[in-house]
């Protein structure tokens, strides 16, 4: 079995760092509309990195002065996401992929009294994968626990021939559960960061993406 790929965007000195450190500055977050095309900018970068590592095919396009050969998407992917945080990654994936399927889960963290949570998942909309691409986007990977039920959730409807991953910022735990589920995946990230709170938050993070992106929420 082949080493897990993961893609680290901070690591190397892109315009994907501005776009992270405007994300984190708890001054700049305070703009939603800048949040949102933040994470939408971010995302359709990845998008176009990712775009490099799938087939290709010859097709003729047909000029007012001729033909010319160009390589063109063998197959589109599906796009998913995870609502209601996933929603301006997945439209900056939309941006580059315009044709693509799309797939759409609600999942979130039920929260109990004595401050414990479970993963409850409510809604999933989502056409065949069987033998697709399928680039699955969140803004944050935090313990894992999410996304693991979203991809089974997501693997019931075909076995795709590839998984993708992309996040805005990643715990160390949550990218080590998701890769030990599905060894298989790739995985394409702004930053990793080292630290979890006991209520499962990313430290530094950048807080609840949702709620920076459509304001906060009651909790039940």
């Amino acid at each position: 079995m082949s080493l897990p790929k993961i893609h680290v965007f901070s690591q190397s000195n892109s315009i994907m760092n501005q776009y992270l450190f405007e994300l984190r500055d708890f001054e700049i977050q305070k703009d939603s509309m800048r949040f949102r095309k933040n994470l939408e900018r971010m995302a359709s970068l990845m998008a176009y990195e990712i775009s490099k590592t799938l087939a290709y095919q010859s097709q003729i396009a047909e000029t007012l002065l001729g033909e010319a050969e160009v390589k063109v998407l063998e197959f589109q992917p599906v796009l998913a996401t995870i609502l209601r945080a996933g929603l301006p990654m997945h439209q900056g994936m939309l941006h580059i992929f315009d044709k693509a399927e799309n797939a759409f889960l609600s999942a979130y963290r039920r929260h109990h009294k004595d401050g414990s949570f479970e993963i409850s998942l409510d809604y999933i909309s989502c056409p065949s994968l069987e033998g697709k691409t399928l680039i699955i986007c969140d803004p944050m990977l935090a313990t894992g626990a999410s996304m693991e039920i979203a991809l089974a959730e997501l693997l019931k409807h075909g076995q795709p021939s590839k998984i993708h991953l992309v996040v805005a910022i990643a715990a160390q735990d949550g990218v080590d559960h998701i890769l030990r589920m599905f060894p298989q995946l790739e995985l394409w990230v702004a930053a990793i960061d080292e630290e979890l709170t006991a209520k499962s938050y990313i430290v530094p993070g950048l807080g609840d993406a949702g709620d920076l992106s459509y304001g906060s929420k009651m909790q039940y």
